[in-house]
Order: structure tokens, then C-alpha cells, then sequence
């Protein structure tokens, strides 16, 4: 199911499923941030789910905190992030060590085409303390030495409503892009 009319940047709490159809292969940019063959294959068999609760905490700030899971509950990442821009550290099971900031973005304050195409940026798509549409997530890991650069909001994919993430990873002179798209689950 696409996104409902309802659902916005303001509130992503809930189950999201990764829409394979609608998404980009993402098997290139596992494989330049290191992810093992067998790892990747399993990814791209599995359907993949986001648990997401997001909420403020007592100072204002607004957290998004993700569990992911693969088919048959199997446990994937998890992505805890809070909208302040500023740099935390996290290891995880399939990345490896990462150090990673988020905030609240408006697209105009982004400079590659790719990460800034096909938004929607409606009223009914501003959720940030000042009227924001996007979150972005950047996350480094020097180990491997890779970057990835995630625009989040809401685009229109075959006359639809859908959550959506744009990627930008890097590693050397390699820069590899993606679209993820999501539904909502029932």
C-alpha cells in the first residue's frame, strides 16, 4: 500500500516495507560498502521491513528510531537517529563501525540533482520545527571508507504516494545512487 494521505515527515511511526519493485537494485552499492556476496543475496531475496517509532523527546528534539527486520523475523539494522547534525557513533552487525549525523533538511539546501529530484513539497508534507519536508542521514564508516548520503520525504512513483529515500554512497572515486521506495504496511 502507498503511502496514506494522512502519513507525513511529521510522524513515520509504523511498519514500512521496501517497495523491490519500485526500488533500485541496491547489490552495487552493498558491494562497495563491503557487504559480502552471500550477505547480499539474502538481502535481495528477503522482503525488508522498517519498524519505525518517531517522537520528541523532553528537550525538542525529534528522534526516528528504525529496527529493521528481513523475512521470517530475521534482524537487519538498526538506525537510531536523532535531528540535531551531530555526529554519533554505532556499530552494527552488516555495516561494520559508523559514525552518522541527521536533521531536518529543506531540499533547497541540497546541492546534487540526484538527492534533489522528484520531491513532493506540499503543506501537507512539512513536519520539522520550521516547517522542514525532508530528514537527510549522512553516515561515514572510515574503516571501509565509504560515505552515504540519504535524502528522506515523499514522492509521487507510478501516480502514487510513497515514502521514499534517495542514496548517494561513495568510496574513492566511485559514487553510486539509489531510490528506495516504501509502503505502508496494513
Amino acid at each position: 500500500m502507498a503511502a496514506p494521505p494522512e502519513t507525513s515527515i511529521k510522524d513515520l511511526s509504523g511498519e514500512w516495507v521496501m517497495n523491490k519493485t519500485l526500488s533500485d537494485d541496491t547489490d552495487s552499492i552493498l558491494a562497495l560498502q563491503g557487504i559480502g556476496w552471500i550477505t547480499r543475496k539474502a538481502i535481495a531475496y528477503a522482503t525488508v521491513t522498517l519498524h519505525t517509532k518517531q517522537y520528541t523527546d523532553d528537550v525538542g528534539h525529534t528522534h526516528i528510531d528504525i529496527e529493521q527486520t528481513a523475512t521470517g523475523g530475521i534482524k537487519g539494522t538498526s538506525e537510531l537517529r536523532e535531528l540535531i547534525w551531530e555526529f554519533k557513533e554505532h556499530e552494527d552487525h552488516i555495516f561494520g563501525k559508523l559514525k552518522g549525523r541527521s536533521r531536518w533538511l529543506n531540499i533547497d539546501a541540497v546541492e546534487d540533482d540526484f538527492l534533489k529530484d522528484g520531491w513532493l513539497e506540499g503543506e501537507e508534507e512539512k513536519g520539522g520545527p520550521a516547517g522542514e519536508v525532508h530528514v537527510e542521514s549522512y553516515v561515514e564508516n572510515n574503516e571501509k571508507g565509504w560515505t552515504a548520503d540519504q535524502i528522506w520525504g515523499f514522492a509521487i512513483v507510478d501516480g502514487k504516494r510513497y515514502y521514499v529515500r534517495r542514496i548517494i554512497v561513495k568510496k574513492g572515486d566511485k559514487i553510486l545512487k539509489a531510490r528506495l521506495v516504501y509502503d505502508r504496511k496494513k
